[in-house]
């Protein structure tokens, strides 16, 4: 069976989609999702920029390794290699959208939700510690959701 590949995207791929590629990677690993690929991209992202500090430090706090990380800008080839595609804010759909991807992105408490909620997740690039920390537990607690939608909607015998 081919794969699910998903893309988490936001703005500069240091911070919210940097710890969300590591945060959907680690629950796939533990509730032993097979088939599924997960990664990231920025849509104004400086080539090969590592994790930003607090994304690095907090994803550490939480047991989660970004240390590798290197951002990548988001381009039409690279999202056509994506099934469905996550996204931070309403301005992030808006640009997945004009680069083709109308139909399979989402705003990811939007998916999250089934649509119950469109709020988008906060950027702590350049805040405190604890707003990082507030990223990383939103982002969790939204990815959770987006996994529990997934597996329910996956043909049944299929993990």
């Amino acid at each position: 069976m081919t794969p699910m590949r998903i893309l988490f995207v936001c703005t500069g791929n240091t911070c919210r989609s940097a710890m969300a590629e590591a945060i959907a990677r680690k629950i796939v690993q533990e509730r032993g999702l097979t088939n599924i690929e997960v990664a990231s991209a920025g849509t104004a992202a400086w080539e090969q920029a590592p994790a930003s500090d607090g994304a690095l430090l907090v994803a550490m706090e939480r047991d989660t390794d970004i240390s590798s990380h290197q951002a990548r800008l988001l381009t039409r080839e690279l999202l056509e290699q994506y099934d469905l595609v996550l996204t931070m804010g309403p301005h992030h759909t808006e640009r997945v959208e004009a680069l083709g991807g109308k139909g399979k992105t989402f705003l990811i408490t939007t998916y999250a939700s089934r649509g119950a909620s469109d709020r988008p997740i906060g950027d702590p690039f350049g805040g405190e510690l604890e707003l990082y920390r507030e990223t990383y537990d939103e982002l969790e607690r939204e990815l959770n959701r987006v996994f529990d939608r997934i597996a329910a909607e996956r043909a049944p015998g299929v993990s």
